[in-house]
């Protein structure tokens, strides 16, 4: 998938999500697994209510 295309999926409405996968597409998704890359396009077909949570979790238990 193009990164312009991904960079679209990207801004949300909801600005914590627009920083977090801006972030991950800018710094980290071109050096990322291909089995990686898919999981991030698969994240971005999830509803901001579905994601932002997951995403937080994720972050929270990460920096334990």
């Amino acid at each position: 998938m193009k990164l312009t295309r991904l960079y679209w999926q990207c801004r949300r409405g909801c600005l914590e999500l627009d920083l977090l996968l801006k972030k991950y597409l800018e710094n980290d998704y071109l050096n990322a697994t291909p089995q990686q890359q898919s999981t991030f396009i698969q994240l971005l077909q999830l509803e901001d209510d579905e994601l932002l949570p997951a995403l937080l979790l994720f972050l929270e238990e990460t920096t334990r």
